[in-house]
């Protein structure tokens, strides 16, 4: 079969190599190809190795020269606060003084600011805002984008904001995957009866639903936010609408979210900073993603999910950045991605891993996109670097050079190729 593209001369290619969910030591297990080369047909992988490429080649066929850069699967950013209004810089002070989130929460702050940041934004401001933000993801080599709601905490703010990530995945070179979150925090109209907002949430979701806004749902739980027990009654309805599930557990205070998230079969568990060692290894057993977000722990100076235990014990493993607002401000997947090399003694392999084909299990995607593989998605990057310990060696740097989307060139030399805006 003659090829629509051919990307020759990669110095090295860089993939994961087992069957996702990938747990434990086999995340390090990678693929590696010297002297390679892609073949492309149909925006799918039709071949790749070092052996000759001349019979895919036709008359019609693109060759491109990667001069010697490397190469692996495009990144997936599977936990992001992607839409939002405003930002939270004047409570930065604050948590530098060590003042608590959660007392910032009580005071008015937090999520609170960004909800009313978020309601008085227009819906023109939240897509462009974020549409910028999109744009720095993709030159850092990201092409999937899980999207949460959450800073509406009614009805029609969160349609807003699911909408603005409906036009944006029409619109922007990456892929978004939305997930709605109704239960990010408590309101203050019913501060005094969360039961009430509970029901409220459950109800909104067959409006979610019904306008196809979202395919998963997400709740906070936490002390002082969403009890063990909200979060079940949420999930469960959610997950009888057909929706994924999944939960924000264990960052600040461990109340058994990450068991029950195991017990309703969530596709991933979220932060996991105070995850009980009983947890992980109940983790292991299970098919759950433990989803880490390595950049929050470093924005707030707290203590990073124990990664390495996790995957020691056979657990599978992905990396976010949780970008949002008030916890971790950035939209840099490959600097979250060193920071968890740096402090949770991940190896580049198993971080490789972390970031493609076991993010792309718990967004659903992984038969089609997170490795390289004859008959996927071509979705990768080209790194200007001499190997792959390299891009985490050299840190807070971005290495990434061009980037390809189901075989469409959408980054050349860091400028973004067909804007749509």
């Amino acid at each position: 079969m003659i090829a629509d593209l051919i990307i020759k001369n990669i110095k090295t290619i860089y993939t994961p190599n087992h069957k996702a969910p990938v747990k434990g030591y086999d995340m390090r297990d990678i693929k590696t190809v010297h002297n390679g080369y892609i073949a492309i047909k149909d925006g799918l992988i039709l071949n790749l190795g070092s052996e000759s490429h001349d019979v895919f080649i036709g008359d019609k066929t693109i060759i491109i020269d990667a001069q010697q850069k490397i190469m692996c699967p495009a990144f997936i950013d599977s936990h992001t606060h992607l839409v939002h209004g405003g930002s939270r810089e004047d409570e930065y002070g604050k948590l530098l003084q060590g003042i608590p989130y959660l007392d910032i929460l009580k005071a008015g702050g937090g999520i609170h600011n960004t909800v009313n940041h978020t309601k008085n934004a227009s819906f023109d401001e939240l897509y462009e805002k974020a549409y910028r933000s999109l744009d720095l993801m993709l030159k850092l080599g990201v092409h999937v984008v899980e999207a949460k709601s959450g800073y509406g905490l009614d009805l029609e703010t969160e349609i807003k904001q699911l909408n603005v990530a409906k036009k944006l995945n029409a619109n922007h070179p990456i892929d978004i995957h939305s997930t709605y979150m109704g239960a990010h925090a408590i309101p203050k109209r019913y501060a005094l009866n969360k039961d009430l907002y509970v029901d409220e949430v459950i109800k909104d979701l067959h409006v979610i639903k019904h306008q196809h806004l979202a395919t998963a749902v997400d709740i906070f739980c936490e002390d002082h936010v969403f009890t063990v027990s909200d979060s079940e009654k949420i999930l469960t309805a959610a997950n009888a609408l057909g929706f994924k599930i999944k939960m924000h557990a264990d960052e600040i205070k461990s109340l058994g979210g990450t068991s029950l998230a195991i017990d309703l079969g969530c596709s991933s568990v979220d932060h996991l900073m105070v995850i009980t060692d009983d947890d992980i290894k109940k983790l292991a057993s299970s098919h759950t993603i433990a989803n880490l977000l390595p950049g929050t722990s470093f924005y707030l100076n707290k203590a990073f999910a124990p990664g390495r235990k996790m995957i020691d014990q056979g657990v599978a493993v992905s990396i976010s950045t949780d970008y949002n607002p008030g916890s971790c401000p950035t939209e840099n997947l490959l600097l979250v991605m060193q920071i968890a090399a740096n402090k949770m003694k991940l190896l580049p392999e198993e971080i490789l891993t972390a970031v493609t084909l076991n993010a792309a299990y718990h967004l659903g995607i992984s038969e089609r996109s997170g490795s390289l593989e004859v008959g996927k998605e071509a979705s990768f990057i080209l790194l200007d670097a001499p190997n792959l310990n390299y891009v985490f060696y050299h840190y807070g740097i971005n290495h990434v050079s061009d980037m390809f989307i189901k075989g469409k060139q959408v980054l050349r030399n860091q400028e973004i190729v067909g804007d749509k805006r």
